[in-house]
């Protein structure tokens, strides 16, 4: 309500909507949020599942990010409570139902707005956790997460070196107003780093040569070198998590799954599960009915291209007491020795294409495609020999 009709004109229909948006936010959203962190922290208390950091003991659930989070947005929305504008209006609305804006609400406003954009961000990445229903998406924010100790590190020694540079320039002998102190100096720093230093205070740094090769210096350091150490620190980093980044996803939803299901109504577990229908065989092929305990996913034929079949069949009793059948052709590897021979066929016809590709570019080729003719040759004839 604050971001999308906060900006729009005021009227008693906008008015009404963003008071209706709040009072929702306030009593469903707020009111569930204390409601689940009382009943976790009584929980954690009975328990005893206490974490102790520093000299303070919080409940466990708290060390989980979204836990943690969580807890943050109810304490925005209580004090946005607090501060509600409306609130502050009721008494001096001058004739305007549900307005924030009047004399009695010129000292929340600003607080408000400040509170409600934070509020905003603990939704969204609230928000982010809804990723584990994509398997790749769950991926790429394991990978965000992941990589985030790496910009972490950049922007400590980004802060080394502009508080270095800062101090360095104020020590100069130098009236420019942009580097008067250390504050401003930094302030400058960072923007320069940034690419939001005008070219017009670069000009006018000319006046200043000693300064001009400390902000020199200062560049080569940081953006030429700190920037381009961080893309290749990101890049090791996302090469090396990217193998495991699908087994990390699914543990991720294992998990979350494991957590959820202890909440689950038994009742809703038992229609779930005869939902799949595990009792029921499943067919391998259009009328050839399988076994039982499992779940049918059909593909495209072209996906999984198969010339033998896998699955052998034999006639008669399934009694686990019967004696297993025999196989026929039982220790003749007659066609064993076909089938190698054929794969031995077209590895040859392999090295002769390629041959005489490579003799259309240069005069070896032919060579080449002699020498695996004859070696096909020679093999399938010592091939030959043992089938007979």
């Amino acid at each position: 309500a604050q971001s999308i009709l906060g900006h729009a004109k005021s009227s008693p229909e906008v008015r009404i909507s963003m008071f209706a948006a709040r009072l929702f936010i306030y009593l469903f959203s707020m009111g569930q949020m204390m409601f689940a962190h009382t009943r976790n922290i009584v929980r954690d208390c009975r328990r005893g599942a206490l974490v102790q950091i520093w000299r303070c003991k919080i409940p466990e659930y708290l060390c989980q990010w979204q836990g943690f989070a969580s807890l943050l947005l109810a304490v925005f929305l209580m004090v946005m409570l607090c501060m509600e504008p409306v609130l502050h209006c009721m008494q001096d609305n001058e004739g305007r139902l549900f307005t924030g804006k009047c004399a009695g609400s010129e000292d929340v406003r600003y607080p408000y707005s400040v509170v409600s954009a934070a509020a905003m961000l603990m939704y969204f990445l609230l928000l982010s956790d809804l990723s584990v229903f994509s398997t790749r998406v769950s991926a790429f924010v394991l990978i965000c997460t992941r990589v985030v100790s790496e910009v972490a590190l950049f922007l400590f020694g980004l802060t080394f070196f502009v508080l270095a540079f800062a101090c360095a320039v104020s020590a100069l002998e130098q009236d420019n107003p942009d580097f008067s102190d250390i504050p401003n100096s930094a302030l400058q720093l960072y923007k320069i780093t940034l690419g939001m230093f005008s070219g017009s205070n670069f000009d006018i740094m000319m006046d200043y040569p000693a300064l001009m090769v400390a902000i020199f210096a200062y560049v080569v350091t940081t953006v030429i070198f700190m920037l381009n150490l961080l893309i290749a620190q990101l890049n090791c980093s996302y090469q090396s998590t990217y193998q495991d980044m699908l087994g990390f996803a699914r543990l991720n939803r294992g998990k979350i799954v494991t957590e959820t299901m202890p909440s689950v109504a038994k009742w809703r577990w038992q229609k779930f599960v005869r939902s799949l229908r595990l009792d029921e065989r499943v067919e391998f092929g259009e009328g050839d009915i399988g076994l039982s305990g499992g779940i049918q996913v059909w593909e495209p034929a072209s996906a999984n291209i198969t010339t033998v079949d896998m699955i052998r069949r034999f006639g008669g009793s399934t009694s686990p007491a019967a004696q297993w059948p025999e196989e026929e052709n039982a220790g003749d590897d007659e066609e064993d020795r076909f089938d190698r021979m054929e794969k031995l066929i077209e590895k040859a016809m392999k090295r002769m294409s390629s041959g005489s590709g490579s003799g259309r570019k240069g005069g070896g080729g032919s060579s080449t495609g002699q020498g695996s003719t004859s070696g096909l040759e020679e093999s399938g004839g010592g091939s030959v020999h043992d089938s007979e």
